[in-house]
């Protein structure tokens, strides 16, 4: 049996990349940080849905210590893929930015999902083939005002994941990012409206992404048939910025 881990299943991005993976034959571990609500209904919905696999919420807090990291990776079953859809931001100037939520965003976006990737190491290379993938977004390639923190966290993202897959690869254990541009998720719902007209005047396509645009990517680099791609970011942006 299939089985992907999804960090951040109960977000925007999160739910689409479940909803693809689960059609897809997936059965899934759904993380939450804090929803568990959320987490236990959408297991139960996939569970109903399809009825032959297995959907198991989930619950750790990224903000947690390396012995409850530890004890959330040893409690797990076997697991084929692993999925980093969590992350936060914070939109503010560096010099007003409170340094505990510096300290959050470094944690939730980068350093925890660096811990939780060498705790899965072992578990996932003993598969015929295993695959990490990590959500960033387009300020990891091109840094954003008012976003530094949340920048600096992408784009460290972007280079663990070119210099993990290379001690990784020889086990066929892929490690890629997936880089959305603007989506349609409550992460952006904080911006005024005029500013996300003035955000959607600026992609090319026309309009913001939605959660499926970045699931299906997903689900592709999760596929049996993707090995040979490993250590890359696809910037999915509509094609903006990058």
């Amino acid at each position: 049996m299939q089985r992907a881990l999804v960090f951040g299943a109960t977000g925007g991005i999160g739910q689409a990349i479940c909803a693809d993976l689960a059609q897809a034959g997936w059965s899934l571990y759904v993380h939450c940080s804090q929803n568990w609500q959320k987490a236990y209904t959408m297991a139960e919905g996939m569970s109903q849905k399809y009825p032959d696999q297995d959907f198991i919420p989930i619950k750790l807090d990224f903000l947690a210590k390396n012995d409850e990291l530890k004890k959330f990776v040893n409690n797990l079953l076997p697991v084929n893929a692993v999925v980093f859809a969590q992350g936060i931001t914070d939109y503010n100037f560096v010099s007003s930015q409170n340094m505990a939520k510096i300290d959050d965003i470094l944690h939730i976006n980068l350093l925890t999902p660096i811990k939780l990737t060498g705790l899965l190491e072992p578990h996932l290379i003993k598969n015929d083939y295993s695959r990490i993938v990590y959500l960033g977004s387009v300020y990891g390639g091109s840094g954003s005002a008012m976003e530094a923190v949340y920048s600096s966290s992408k784009s460290g993202l972007e280079r663990f994941a070119q210099a993990y897959s290379r001690e990784v690869a020889s086990a066929n254990l892929t490690v890629n990012v997936v880089a959305p541009g603007a989506v349609n998720t409550a992460m952006n719902s904080v911006l005024a409206p005029e500013a996300m007209e003035e955000v959607r005047g600026e992609i090319p396509v026309g309009r913001l992404a939605e959660g499926n645009d970045i699931s299906y990517w997903v689900r592709t680099l999760l596929d049996v048939h993707s090995g040979y791609l490993t250590g890359q970011t696809i910037y999915v942006s509509g094609g903006w910025l990058i």
